[in-house]
């Protein structure tokens, strides 16, 4: 072993991977010296090995690929940032990929192959045994972020009358069976879902009972053509550990587990934080000219709702230059608003994208969200006047602000809920656009009523 490795390999075990590994491994595949890359990943487990993976170059990941052989799982592929999935697929050789995708369950070897062309994947399909091309075939028909590329193609199904005897020897008769399963569906012959039956409680059944008589008729299907987001919804509001995946014509064609629902709920609740952030989906494997232009985009925007506000506070340049104390306090105002706004505005669009918020609750919320700004407005409104007043000696500008205040954070609570619920019933999405539609409002708010109610009060 290289002198130093068990230091390294040792820090590393069950953690993220450190700058130190990183250089080593890159060091020896540069160096070409395989078995010292094979001892340094050795005990690097396979979430971090993803970790790994998108830390090293383009080059040194293939390379990496290539150097472990057999030993390399190549479920770490999944777990791996889309794009640095696709350039490594597109980079491995296609017998080295053809043997990857093999190795994996047919919903994950469709995220491995997901990004290549229509020809790449057929050339990794024609080197695959029939069984499991159909099987990768079936995902492959629906899109990205579908149910249907989603599930697993391999399942275990029973015809109703047959007996738990049947059944349990049945499983362990036959070989092509998926590796690990909880669930079995029952289904009649033209493979429409009766019901499911949970491995519990067929094993705890004696054999000659039909499996009609105890499988579970009440069914939660998730169409294939389902969009991920709502699968998830599905197994959050029923608790559900496996759910089967149908056709247009309620034929079964998959199932989706727990565990690739996990995936999804997280992977949704990064894409829309960023979309509120307006960073859209932004990896931190994406290089500066593909970073940079989404950025731009919305920069651009918010510069022009700036200069909006900044109109509005050029209208009243001349009440400005009669009381300074209105430029040092002014700035108060739209901040709270803008804050304000932005607390409303979360809510409503993680209760959106939650089918939490619909018809049935959206006058009660927009009463809250009224009744909220209102008492945080007058809350503010005399703190405020009293710092004023203290501020600056006079009892009027205190009063102005203090009405300001009450103004602004009404108007950024209706404009939290409101703007939101206004996108997604034009059609767009709510997490996108409206942090700038948002903090214009408040701000254009804020500072024409606070120099607005100065105009006309100090004036």
């Amino acid at each position: 072993m290289v002198e130093g490795q068990e230091e390294i390999i040792a820090h590393e075990r069950g953690a993220a991977p450190t700058a130190e590994l990183v250089r080593a491994v890159t060091d020896a595949l540069e160096g070409d010296n395989k078995e010292k890359v094979r001892v340094l990943v050795a005990e690097v487990h396979g979430p971090d090995l993803a970790d790994l993976i998108e830390l090293l170059g383009p080059q040194e990941r293939v390379g990496l690929i290539q150097t472990l052989g057999s030993e390399f799982d190549y479920k770490v592929l999944t777990e791996v940032d889309e794009k640095v999935r696709d350039q490594i697929s597109a980079a491995l050789p296609r017998d080295v990929l053809a043997k990857a995708v093999s190795d994996l369950d047919s919903d994950d070897a469709a995220y491995v192959i997901g990004g290549l062309t229509e020809g790449e994947q057929k050339e990794i399909l024609d080197r695959l045994p029939q069984s499991e091309r159909a099987a990768l075939q079936r995902n492959l028909l629906y899109p990205e972020e579908t149910a249907g590329r989603l599930m697993q193609a391999d399942f275990v199904t029973v015809a109703p009358f047959w007996t738990v005897g049947q059944v349990i020897d049945f499983m362990r008769e036959t070989e092509d069976l998926p590796e690990t399963f909880s669930e079995i569906f029952v289904v009649d012959p033209g493979f429409h879902l009766l019901g499911s039956l949970d491995l519990s409680r067929l094993l705890r059944t004696k054999r000659k009972v039909p499996v009609e008589k105890i499988m579970d008729t009440e069914r939660h299907l998730v169409l294939a053509a389902a969009d991920q987001e709502e699968v998830a919804r599905q197994f959050e509001r029923y608790d559900l550990m496996a759910a089967p995946v149908v056709d247009k014509n309620e034929r079964l064609v998959g199932v989706i587990t727990v565990d690739d629902v996990v995936d999804v709920i997280e992977q949704e609740a990064d894409e829309d934080a960023k979309l509120l952030a307006g960073v859209g989906d932004e990896r931190l494997s994406d290089s500066v000219r593909q970073v940079m232009g989404p950025r731009f985009a919305w920069l651009f925007v918010n510069l022009l709702t700036a200069i909006l506000a900044s109109a509005v506070i050029k209208f009243f340049d001349a009440t400005i230059e009669h009381m300074v104390a209105l430029a040092v306090l002014m700035p108060i105002v739209a901040s709270m608003g803008g804050n304000a706004g932005t607390q409303t505005m979360t809510v409503t669009v993680r209760a959106l994208a939650m089918r939490e918020l619909g018809p049935a609750n959206i006058a009660r919320v927009v009463i809250r969200e009224t009744a909220v700004g209102l008492i945080n407005g007058f809350l503010f409104a005399m703190l405020l006047a009293f710092v004023a007043y203290f501020w600056f000696g006079t009892d009027q500008l205190g009063a102005v602000i203090a009405v300001a205040m009450v103004v602004n954070l009404l108007a950024a609570a209706l404009a939290g809920i409101l703007i939101p619920l206004t996108l997604e019933r034009m059609g767009f999405d709510p997490a996108v656009a409206s942090t700038v539609f948002v903090t214009t409002v408040t701000d254009v708010v804020g500072f024409f009523s606070f120099l607005g109610l100065a105009t006309l009060w100090l004036m």
